[in-house]
């Protein structure tokens, strides 16, 4: 009886070559995937933190200001001035700012709480 033998490669190590680059092809894919997903997180959480800092700003602008001054600072933040209501008789003024896709309300009012 004979055997036959077969012969994988030349025994060069040019196979596991080929396998490292396709290793750190994989690993860059990942890296740039997840490279994308962090700068999106990281735009949407600043745009929220925008909205809330216009939205704080707005409101308390508009206490005395009414609705055209509360707009302007909206504005001034790079925010849009959704939503405006002043409660004559409490004397609070709600608003909802919005900034790309992220919106933010805020409350204000001239009464002071004694403790």
């Amino acid at each position: 009886m004979h055997s036959a033998s077969v012969k994988i490669g030349d025994g060069t190590g040019s196979d596991r070559g080929q396998a490292a680059v396709a290793v750190v092809m994989v690993a860059a894919a990942l890296f740039a995937v997840t490279v994308v997903a962090l700068v999106t997180l990281g735009h949407r959480t600043l745009d929220q933190v925008r909205a809330q800092t216009a939205a704080d700003s707005a409101a308390l602008g508009g206490l005395h200001g009414g609705k055209p001054v509360a707009a302007e600072l909206a504005d001034a933040h790079g925010a849009e001035l959704v939503e405006f209501v002043a409660a004559p008789r409490t004397g609070v003024v709600t608003v909802v700012v919005r900034v790309g896709d992220r919106t933010a309300t805020a409350a204000a009012t001239d009464a002071v709480e004694v403790p």
